[in-house]
């Protein structure tokens, strides 16, 4: 995880990074922070010293290789040249995994990209779109989650984006009137509730951006916006991208032969072919992770963490990385949970009635955080990995978050979840914000309970995509009675289809705050693909409603069911805002579209 900034400006113009957005840069990555600058002179502009300014910054969390990659990338001892801002992780490169520091590597092939396009280049004009064109098939041949932003100097233009998914954060900001553009992680000058007028996007993840600034007049008097507009180049070339979902692969639409199909059992290959999946998938997520700093200081050798409801997908997370893990290192289970005063009242209201009606509470015997929902199926979980994983050293790390520190935190989780802005955006913002910071009260593996405890783990797993993937959402039962599996087909390939426009740069800025990188292994594009390339009554079997476990993710159920996890199979799908309550903390009236007041 790193943070990014990158600013244009004209000549006679200085940007200035906010004390409050360089802390949160520095909280994305804590172990270097560097900056690099370069003159943009253009076609019209060849005046080195009155041109147009780049600044590039990045901030580092050093989880890849054997030492810390000092970021911006640039040619060392040299104020020319091209640069890389790179926040991700380049799990593959042209199918091939990437050892050592991933950031560097890309580098590498970036500046390998002058002498290519020198020895195969006819002109000067074919000089340069070869470049681009090179430059364009090392960045489409990544697999994994990333955001960018490259400088290519003899090109005078910047490539930004974010991977197919949209698994990290970048936004966008641009002034047509003076020509000012601002790519960074997170929104800079966020006051208040007043984000009509800030002016951020974030950056769509449905292709590579070039802003091309060979053509910048001298100042910014005259600047159109064509000039400044960035052009999109598709993720998939030469064929029409309509046809990959997600930019990723295409989508299974065949529907059950009329003969009929063996219902979903534990003995389906799609059973054995998800375990091999997720296996492949955690093995790139939580191998070769370097130990934290100051890991001398904790008793024990923990550097995963898990966002733990106790729900199906992120407890079927931790089974398996059991598996794949040293059995020397333990993983921390962070269960979030919220002191709702709308819910505390009916708690205490309910208590009363239960003690004979007299309105005397004793309020010290309700404990508002073991009655949440998610804490419940959390402990339930964690008895069940400790049953079925003897030996490792699961951690459930209880979150317990008062209402007096949501609110002294309300502004910093509006300004990081900007420019999502509605009361579902701050419910969802605030459970995986604390939950990321993973201070709580520890149970250990012996049952000793450590009050104040703070996990060191800085790559966190989330179960997200599973619904998505395997049908679990209750969306897909009704399609499924509304229209059979062709209405259930449809919707599973909406849900896909949305992968890389759900809220992930959101989720990214809420948690990367903590000095935390969060990884989704049921994101991985080569699971994802299988899951797209798999029959739908392979994956979720709503036609057979009986048997173990029920229909919706029935693929994912019955690999719990196989790995000893009979009640974890059986769980339902919960919200993670009313599983954690920070739902309506106020007014039970407030919708989830609401914007935030």
């Amino acid at each position: 995880m790193c943070g990014i900034h990158a600013v244009l400006t004209h000549p006679g113009v200085t940007h200035t990074v906010s004390s409050d957005l360089n802390r949160c840069l520095c909280n994305r990555g804590p172990d270097y922070l560097g900056q690099v600058e370069r003159r943009v002179t253009s076609s019209t502009n060849n005046d080195s010293l009155n041109c147009w300014t780049l600044k590039l910054t990045s901030t580092v969390l050093a989880l890849r290789g054997d030492h810390v990659a000092k970021q911006p990338l640039s040619c060392p001892d040299a104020d020319k040249g091209s640069v890389l801002c790179w926040n991700g992780e380049a799990w593959r490169i042209h199918g091939k995994p990437v050892s050592g520091n991933d950031g560097e590597e890309i580098w590498r092939m970036l500046r390998g990209v002058e002498a290519s396009a020198s020895a195969t280049a006819t002109s000067k004009i074919s000089m340069e779109e070869e470049k681009e064109n090179l430059i364009l098939d090392i960045l489409r041949a990544i697999e994994g989650p990333f955001a960018f932003v490259y400088w290519h100097e003899a090109g005078r233009r910047v490539f930004f984006g974010r991977d197919r998914l949209g698994r990290r954060s970048l936004m966008m900001k641009m002034d047509e009137r003076t020509g000012e553009v601002v790519l960074s992680s997170v929104a800079e000058g966020v006051n208040g509730g007043d984000t009509n007028a800030n002016g951020w996007k974030e950056v769509e993840a449905d292709g590579i951006y070039v802003l091309d600034l060979g053509m910048l007049p001298l100042s910014g008097e005259g600047l159109t916006s064509a000039v400044l507009e960035p052009v999109r180049r598709d993720w998939i070339e030469g064929v029409d991208p309509a046809e990959f979902v997600s930019s990723i692969g295409r989508f299974n639409k065949s529907l059950p032969p009329a003969s009929g199909y063996a219902p979903l059992s534990a003995s389906s290959p799609s059973v054995a072919t998800l375990k091999q999946q997720l296996i492949d998938s955690l093995s790139l997520r939580v191998l070769n992770i370097p130990q934290p700093p100051n890991a001398d200081r904790v008793a024990h050798d923990t550097r995963v963490a898990v966002l733990f409801s106790g729900g199906l997908d992120c407890t079927v997370l931790a089974r398996l990385a059991h598996e794949v893990m040293d059995p020397e290192q333990g993983i921390d289970l962070l269960n979030v949970a919220f002191e709702n005063p709308r819910v505390v009242a009916q708690l205490r209201k309910d208590h009363a009635k239960n003690n004979g009606g007299n309105g005397e509470v004793d309020v010290d015997s309700i404990d508002f955080y073991e009655a949440c929902p998610d804490r419940i199926t959390g402990r339930k979980s964690f008895a069940e990995l400790q049953r079925v994983c003897p030996g490792r050293a699961f951690r459930f790390v209880a979150v317990n978050v008062p209402y007096t520190e949501t609110l002294s935190h309300r502004q910093q989780v509006i300004s990081l979840i900007y420019p999502h802005n509605t009361e579902m955006d701050l419910s969802i913002g605030y459970a995986l914000y604390f939950a990321a910071r993973g201070q709580g009260a520890c149970t250990h593996l012996d049952g000793r309970v450590e009050e104040e405890y703070t996990s060191p783990a800085r790559v966190l797993l989330s179960g997200l995509g599973a619904d998505e993937l395997f049908g679990g959402y209750s969306r897909h039962p009704s399609a499924y009675e509304r229209a059979g599996y062709a209405g259930l087909v449809d919707e599973l390939l909406l849900d896909v289809g949305r992968l890389g426009k759900r809220n992930l740069g959101r989720d990214d800025r809420a948690m990367s705050h903590w000095s935390k990188e969060v990884r989704f292994p049921y994101l991985d594009e080569r699971l994802v693909r299988w899951a797209m390339d798999t029959p739908a009554w392979e994956k979720c079997d709503f036609e057979n409603e009986g048997g173990e476990v029920e229909p919706g993710k029935r693929v994912l159920r019955l690999l719990a069911l196989e790995l000893g996890m009979e009640g974890v199979a059986k769980e339902k799908k919960r919200a993670i805002q009313f599983g954690a309550r920070t739902a309506k903390m106020e007014s039970g009236r407030v919708k989830g579209t609401t914007l935030i007041s």
